[in-house]
């Protein structure tokens, strides 16, 4: 794999992509999924599926199509086939990509995972179509569900991965695109800046991985956690959610669908009483989202969910309560 430092933040590693890609082709189409979030600036906007960030563009945004992620229409309906039909008829509107981009759980878009099957019928339509594949593994690589790549028990090989976020194993602004030699199309200065490589960064990315992939036992760390934040989820799940509340992700990226964005949003505001903060994705920000620190304590991280928890049980017991408040209005205003 070639190594490529692009700007410091993952949007600047998912324009480079997008544009290597587009280079190499010969073809200005992209294929994109629902919900997906793979930045802000123009070419990753375009790319990205969430309103909220479209609407501040100012300008129109081309250049990619859109196609439903696994699940969109429905558990029975495998949405691979359906994008392949799209790509074969000449008549659905939507040209042959140059490449076709994803990740493989959605962060943003609501902690939305895509299965191995999926995923290795995606890479068979890509191969079928003559279009790379572009895993963005910003938020879903780096061990954040189990392995350090997100795609690896899929068993698949995207011909280009973008990286951030843990990528410098200390915080600072790094980001990487990863590609075979063969596709290395770049003319000299065809695609720079001024801040591609983050000298410190550098240190403490190597540091990191000289720390915590010299074996598996950090891997192993991460899938156990993983397997307990699981356990504890679906018990929340089973205890409040009556039918309604779901778990959805894998390893140490995980939420609970809450339905409606409202309910999401109290138990977050709860939780943050609490001491805790955590955040909400999807499109209607429904999903409490659980991304702590992959080096978490066994105690920290059963303190966390503890509260969230609880959060949970305050809110759907106010939940609750709500129709019998209004029964008794109802009743009052009757005898008044």
């Amino acid at each position: 794999m070639w190594v490529q430092f692009t700007g410091p933040t993952g949007t600047n590693a998912v324009e480079a992509a997008m544009k290597l890609a587009r280079n190499i082709k010969g073809r200005e189409n992209i294929v994109t999924f629902t919900n997906g979030f793979h930045g802000v600036t123009l070419g990753a906007l375009a790319a990205t599926g969430n309103s909220h960030h479209r609407g501040a563009a100012g300008v129109a945004l081309g250049g990619t199509s859109r196609a439903p992620y696994e699940g969109y229409l429905g558990e029975d309906i495998d949405t691979t086939a359906y994008l392949d039909k799209l790509l074969c008829d000449s008549s659905s509107g939507v040209d042959k990509p140059a490449a076709i981009i994803v990740e493989t759980v959605q962060g943003e878009g609501g902690i939305n995972a895509a299965s191995i099957e999926w995923l290795q019928n995606l890479q068979a339509t890509c191969h079928k179509h003559d279009a790379l594949l572009i895993v963005d593994d910003i938020q879903a690589g780096c061990s954040r569900t189990g392995r350090f790549f997100s795609f690896e028990e899929a068993g698949i090989k995207p011909d280009i991965v973008t990286l951030s976020k843990s990528l410098s194993g200390y915080g600072l602004p790094f980001a990487v695109v990863l590609f075979s030699p063969e596709l290395d199309r770049w003319k000299p200065g065809e695609h720079n800046g001024t801040f591609r490589g983050n000298n410190l960064a550098f240190v403490t990315a190597k540091a990191a991985i000289d720390h915590y992939w010299s074996d598996d036992s950090f891997s192993r760390e991460v899938q156990r956690k993983g397997r307990y934040i699981s356990r504890r989820l679906e018990k929340i799940v089973a205890k409040h959610g009556e039918g309604q509340f779901t778990t959805r992700g894998r390893g140490m990226f995980q939420g609970i669908n809450c339905i409606n964005g409202k309910i999401a949003g109290e138990i977050s505001q709860k939780a943050f009483q609490r001491g805790l903060m955590i955040e909400t994705s999807g499109a209607d920000d429904h999903v409490v989202k659980f991304l702590c620190p992959l080096t978490i304590s066994d105690l920290n991280l059963k303190k966390g969910i503890d509260i969230v928890e609880a959060a949970i049980g305050e809110v759907c017991a106010r939940q609750d309560s709500i129709p019998q408040e209004m029964d008794f209005f109802k009743a009052t205003q009757a005898t008044v």
